[in-house]
């Protein structure tokens, strides 16, 4: 602790002392460096304050100039310049806050921590102007008759929208109130995450003995070998948190005893009583959200954020989870029993625990399908995984990949390459930084460095944290870290493939309900098996994945699916009960959390995917929002199944013509759903049952909108490109049995 605090008090002072080298900063210009990459070999720790704060600065003055502008405010002279406000803090911005994620370090946190208050107090600033806002509203109130494109519209609806969701129109005291609340979650958000990550770097599993590595493969083995070196225990073993070594130990390790306590230190993360725990700071954040979401006119946090989506709100959600868990929860407790049964085989007399989950499950795999993942895991040489997502990406957009060499990147094992179109022009640049070590968060994501607006390319990266190569052995990648590669990079493709005139509408900035899409779609190329084949080689032969491993790992997909759900289902229903709260008077988050799942008779054996002290989603930003896509696009997906295989039943004894023409109809049905239905039935619902002039008025507008020609030209697309899909992937929904003969 004292340590921390030396490291705390040198990074302020540093910040201070430095402050007149702002003529060195390269946060200050645009970027010197080929394709304006960041020059990571350039950036120090104390250029980041002075970046900030002269981004602030510059904003402000940005701002200024829009409310002193005379002339009527029209699009370009308000919602452009707005967007266009901040380029000193989108440069600095992006490569801050993805090194808080993947390359932190004590000063980065501390820096982080004295600049949020800072960041939090300039965004309400912009939020709370109400010079500013009366600008940005004259031009939306004008917005039918300024004759915009679909995506000025998209941008000006946001800006708007924005502004009134952050309180511009309260009064003066529930705002100060306000900026209070935004100042105090962005701390606590901070130290909520970093909390997690020194959990994660302290837990330590060291193994001496090499009995008590009974049933671990050998590259396993190795790889523990070659982390305990590193931390100078040599001829021990080292085991961590980070999922490319917690999960195999629990898949793979003999020894029960240590697989309760791996399981046991994962789970109870920031719940130790200790300098990391978060049990306090979730209750806080928890009250803050609800004081906000009040302020704002709502019961609870989870309308608050519902109100901006298709659920719209949560009793919606929470029927829909309910009724899904109704048929989770049995099919979980049938998969329990079955692992029970294999246990008692080995008659130790023993009741199998959560720690058990994992590792008997492997076996069943095992005896039901005649596959291991040890047998798979040989042709998944990452290198060999990254190029076929590329060659998926080359097949089906026209774009190439090629790294590049002597680009500054942040730590050796970041990789950079080129991404160019068909006729030679360039893209984007593609950072990927694929394996764990102690500054990096756990798990997947993508980001951008530099978002892509008119002619400039985006910057985009993805983060994973991969199994590593150990010795002459490559990174062999599990199955599930081949589909999360193929899913980030379609993170990435969407960041990288846009075209868009605004940062505010480009790459991955649209509604919540679409982000997941396109990682969704790509993910599944992963294990098809034209894709398979273009990929998947030994890695010490080159011998293309032969047919019958492609059957099974294509036969085991539905393999453990009761558990899955359940533990993802839990998770969300928890985040809902936490933000469906209208009243926080004493609470304590982890009895509550028990309380919760003991209503839903969740067994012992699961937890919930994300427990409340370890929960990231709902601190970052998902929030009671986790079941909104899930909800929307399996409505969507029944009335587009219902019409192509309860009413024209297709199958394959149709031609092509008929298949093409049913799941065009298909498409155009969920369409409507999506365009039509809901909106009106909106108007219905605000109209007769639960009157509200200005959500009812809101609901014409939109059911008005799909008689735009621009909306019809985009529902006419989406329908191509849904027939597209949906050809593409016939012959895997075959393979799965959906396509069955009638």
């Amino acid at each position: 602790m004292f340590k921390k605090c030396i490291l705390i008090l040198a990074a302020s002072c540093m910040m201070y002392s430095c402050a007149t080298q702002t003529e060195s900063n390269p946060f200050l210009t645009e970027f010197q460096t080929p394709n304006g990459v960041p020059p990571f070999d350039k950036i120090k720790l104390e250029h980041y304050e002075p970046a900030f704060q002269k981004g602030i600065e510059e904003q402000n003055a940005n701002i200024q100039a829009i409310i002193d502008n005379t002339e009527a405010p029209t699009f370009e002279n308000v919602i452009v310049a707005l967007d266009n406000s901040s380029p000193t803090l989108d440069r600095v911005g992006g490569v801050f806050f993805n090194l808080t994620e993947a390359e932190t370090t004590d000063e980065l946190t501390a820096l982080s921590m004295k600049l949020a208050p800072t960041l939090a107090e300039h965004e309400d600033n912009i939020s709370l102007n109400q010079e500013l806002f009366k600008k940005v509203d004259a031009v939306y109130s004008q917005k039918d008759a300024l004759g915009l494109t679909r995506e000025q519209q998209r941008l000006l609806e946001k800006t708007h929208k924005k502004f009134i969701r952050s309180g511009a129109n309260l009064p003066a005291d529930k705002q100060a109130r306000l900026r209070e609340i935004n100042k105090q979650l962005s701390t606590l958000g901070i130290t909520f995450s970093n909390n997690i990550l020194n959990e994660n770097n302290d837990f330590k599993l060291y193994v001496g003995k090499e009995e008590d590595l009974a049933g671990l493969p050998q590259w396993f083995r190795e790889s523990a070998m070659a982390e305990a070196r590193a931390t100078g225990q040599e001829g021990k073993w080292l085991f961590t948190l980070h999922n490319a070594s917690r999960l195999p130990f629990l898949q793979y390790s003999a020894n029960r005893p240590l697989r309760e306590q791996m399981y046991k230190a994962y789970i109870n993360r920031g719940n130790n009583n200790d300098k990391n725990d978060n049990k306090k700071i979730i209750a806080d954040i928890v009250r803050l959200r609800l004081e906000k979401a009040q302020l704002l006119g709502f019961d609870c946090y989870s309308n608050f954020v519902l109100d901006n989506t298709m659920a719209k709100n949560s009793t919606a959600v929470m029927d829909f989870l309910n009724n899904l868990w109704s048929y989770a929860l049995p099919k979980a407790k049938a998969e329990a029993a079955e692992l029970q049964k294999l246990m008692d085989k080995e008659g130790k007399g023993e009741k199998l625990e959560a720690w058990d989950w994992w590792y008997y499950t492997e076996k069943l795999r095992k005896e039901k399908y005649n596959l291991e993942e040890e047998e798979i895991k040989p042709y998944f040489k990452l290198e060999n995984v990254r190029e076929g997502a590329f060659a998926v990406a080359n097949k089906l957009y026209g774009i190439t990949l090629t790294k590049l060499e002597g680009i500054p990147v942040y730590h050796p094992d970041v990789e950079v390459f080129e991404v160019k179109a068909a006729d030679g022009s360039q893209v984007g640049i593609f950072y990927v930084d694929y394996f764990p070590r102690p500054g990096k968060s756990g798990g997947a994501w993508m980001s951008n460095y530099r978002e892509q607006q008119g002619s400039i390319r985006p910057l985009v990266c993805n983060v994973c944290s991969f199994t590593k190569p150990v010795g002459d052995t490559p990174s062999l990648l599990t199955i599930d870290e081949v589909e999360t590669l193929f899913h980030e990079f379609g993170h990435a493709l969407h960041g990288l493939l846009t075209q868009c005139q605004y940062k505010g509408t480009s790459g991955t900035n649209v509604v919540r309900d679409f982000v997941e899409l396109p990682s969704q779609i790509n993910e599944h190329w992963a294990t098809e098996p034209e894709v398979l084949k273009m990929y998947a080689k030994h890695y010490k032969t080159g011998e293309v994945i032969p047919d019958s491993l492609i059957e099974k790992i294509l036969n085991q997909k539905t393999f453990n699916q009761g558990f899955m759900t359940t533990e993802l289902l839990a998770a969300a229903i928890l985040d809902m009960n936490l933000h469906n709260l209208t009243d926080t008077e004493g609470l304590d988050v982890v009895a509550y959390e028990k309380e919760a799942m003991d209503q839903l008779g969740l067994i012992p054996e699961i937890a919930p995917r994300y427990r409340t002290t370890y929960f990231n989603h709902i601190i970052g930003g998902y929030a009671a929002s986790a079941p909104r896509t899930f909800i929307t696009k399996l409505v969507i997906g029944l009335i587009v199944g219902f019409v192509a295989h309860r009413i024209a039943k297709l199958s394959d004894e149709h031609d092509h013509a008929y298949v093409i023409r049913w799941s065009a109809i298909a498409a155009v049905c969920g369409l409507g759903f999506n365009c039509f239905f809901e909106p009106a039935l909106k108007y219905v619902w605000y109209t007769l049952l639960f009157p509200n002039a200005d959500k009812a008025a809101s609901a014409i507008k939109a059911l008005i909108a799909i008689t735009t020609y621009t909306t019809i030209i985009n529902a006419v697309i989406n329908s191509v490109i849904a027939v597209v899909l949906y050809a593409a992937l016939r012959p895997a929904l075959k393979r799965a049995g959906f396509l069955a003969a009638q």
